[in-house]
């Protein structure tokens, strides 16, 4: 079992990662390529659509951990650049799925190489099991802090999406 000293190191490191990923974003957004210039958590929607494809607003905003209003809000301008697309939902005619078009996968993929691209530059003498290690860490953390441990969380795709 983890101790209080112990778990107050991981409360201050924790307290870094706003700035990791601030310094993150600003990095990606530096780089030459041309590509959507969205809000990062705009950026996060079209992430956990990529990863799990078709989802109703209410599993969206739970994945996402945000208000409804918020996640419809963020749809609602990526449905105007025609990045997301809603779609009735095959099992219930009343709901609406939300998936990515074309232009939201060939934007997430352009926008996921931008951010991997800052991050593997960062990590250049990181090896490629450390990565993944705190990777799984990160996950592992996470999933301790889920505020719904009893939901269903839907699958991710396959790689192939």
């Amino acid at each position: 079992m983890a101790t209080s000293e112990t778990c107050a190191e991981l409360v201050l490191q924790l307290g870094a990662l706003g700035a990791i990923r601030r310094g993150m974003i600003r990095a990606a957004r530096g780089l030459p390529e041309d590509g959507p210039e969205l809000h990062p958590a705009a950026y996060g929607v079209l992430a956990m659509l990529g990863k799990y494809g078709r989802l109703r607003l209410s599993e969206l905003s739970d994945l996402l951990d945000v208000d409804l209003s918020v996640t419809s809000r963020h749809i609602s301008h990526l449905a105007k650049r025609g990045l997301v697309a809603r779609h009735r939902d095959a099992d219930d005619r009343r709901s609406r799925v939300i998936a990515l078009t074309d232009e939201g996968t060939a934007a997430l993929d352009q926008l996921m190489g931008r951010y991997a691209g800052s991050v593997a530059e960062r990590l250049r003498d990181w090896s490629d099991e450390d990565v993944a290690r705190l990777a799984e860490l990160i996950a592992r953390l996470r999933a301790s802090f889920e505020p719904h441990p009893h939901r269903t969380i839907p699958q991710p795709l396959t790689a192939e999406r």
